[in-house]
């Protein structure tokens, strides 16, 4: 009944601070945007987050991940860096999470390790001509991506089976969302680009905050 309640105030959120993107409503901005990420953190608590190493391990991506949403609610050079940094450390403790639950590469972890290798790349031969002074951190950054992602398809279930579905769903729609970032902050800045990435953002966190109780 609690992870209800979260999920639907989570929603509830991010619809609101959709429509204050829609509207260049900054202060709305600072209500909303906090308030949905502070949503998947509480899943995650309430699912159980503290109980195992995996659990706090993804508590902590989350508390990173929500910080990284913070500072990316206003503009400029410096707190878009201080974000990727915030967001890199929440991948990295993702990526150490899964590395709690490991099963090994099977067949599938190694056709998901490529297919992310080739689909990290095509995004980063893409992006590269607009990047300029961020050609580094981005290119750091989408490293730390493709190795968190690839080992979400390594994981079983602290439960038991694999693969972990929530685990490895949560790792894609979390590293699609950035492209989304990337276009809007690189490319061409335009209301679809958070339409789309804010969305699927917030539902793979919500995913990986539930993966806790599985």
């Amino acid at each position: 009944m609690a992870s209800s309640l979260i999920i639907g105030f989570g929603a509830a959120c991010v619809a609101v601070l959709l429509f204050a993107e829609y509207r260049a409503r900054d202060w709305l901005r600072w209500l909303a945007k906090p308030a949905a990420s502070t949503a998947f953190v509480a899943l995650a608590l309430t699912s159980g987050g503290l109980g195992s190493v995996y659990g706090q391990l993804i508590l902590a991506g989350l508390v990173f991940c929500m910080l990284g949403d913070i500072l990316l609610i206003a503009k400029g050079r410096r707190l878009f860096l201080a974000g990727m940094g915030a967001f890199a450390l929440g991948h990295l403790a993702y990526a150490c999470a899964f590395a709690a639950i490991w099963a090994g590469f099977g067949a599938l972890a190694i056709i998901a390790g490529f297919t992310i290798a080739l689909a990290i790349s095509l995004s980063l031969r893409w992006l590269w001509p607009h990047l300029g002074a961020f050609r580094a951190p981005v290119a750091g950054y989408c490293l730390i991506i493709g190795v968190m992602t690839a080992m979400s398809f390594a994981t079983t279930s602290p439960a038991g089976g694999a693969p972990y579905w929530l685990a490895a769903g949560g790792a894609i729609g979390f590293a699609a969302s950035d492209i989304a970032v990337a276009r809007d902050q690189f490319v061409k800045p335009a209301f679809i680009n958070r339409l789309w990435g804010l969305s699927l953002y917030y539902a793979a966190q919500m995913m990986l905050a539930a993966s806790v109780s599985a």
